[in-house]
């Protein structure tokens, strides 16, 4: 079967043809996508519509439930704590600001009330609480909080308890790894079975 033959001026008539069909199509769909009214941006960031970015923040301490939330951009430590269902009743809220913006990555840690005041990883870097720490009872982040004990350690303290019951002295903290003799010196006064 042979196909029939057409002129030049046949080609050029069916080319623009072709073009303005698809010309007109495009308008036509363009048109409809135009005709869609626009949503304002902030109703799409202020109505509970999901904003594109998230931030992964680990709450921690004295709240109802603690874990790793997923909140968007522009969140506050206080959305955070509600996501964590709220503090406590033995946490220091007078240690939080609740108005803080929040960053990806970002820990908020809750402190307990200890003798009327709170135990903080701020505590680290000034004065030790009034209160010693007691090693069969106290958090990662109470035991964090101690001076000369960093997060590795406390958890190596953490675990020791596990692997071996309550501590009957401050000595036996000499049989934690990373901790030697100047560092339970330091800790003696600091921290009771």
């Amino acid at each position: 079967m042979q196909l029939p033959e057409i002129s030049r001026r046949q080609a050029l008539a069916l080319a623009l043809t072709a073009l303005v069909l698809l010309v007109v199509a495009g308008r036509l769909i363009g048109s409809r996508h135009s005709s869609a009214p626009a949503k304002p941006r902030a109703r799409l960031l202020g109505s509970g519509a999901k904003s594109h970015a998230l931030l992964y923040v680990d709450v921690s301490g004295a709240v109802h439930r603690p874990g790793l939330y997923k909140l968007p951009d522009g969140a506050r430590v206080n959305d955070a704590l509600v996501k964590a269902g709220g503090a406590t009743g033995a946490a220091d809220l007078t240690l939080v600001n609740r108005a803080a913006t929040l960053t990806d990555g970002e820990q908020v840690l809750v402190p307990v009330k200890v003798s009327g005041t709170a135990v903080s990883a701020a505590s680290s870097a000034g004065a030790p609480a009034n209160a010693p720490v007691h090693l069969n009872s106290a958090t990662l982040e109470q035991l964090d909080a101690l001076p000369g004990v960093g997060p590795a350690t406390a958890q190596r303290i953490i675990d020791y308890r596990t692997a071996n019951g309550s501590f009957k002295s401050v000595d036996e903290l000499d049989a934690v790894s990373g901790i030697g003799p100047a560092k339970l010196a330091e800790l003696r006064d600091l921290v009771v079975p």
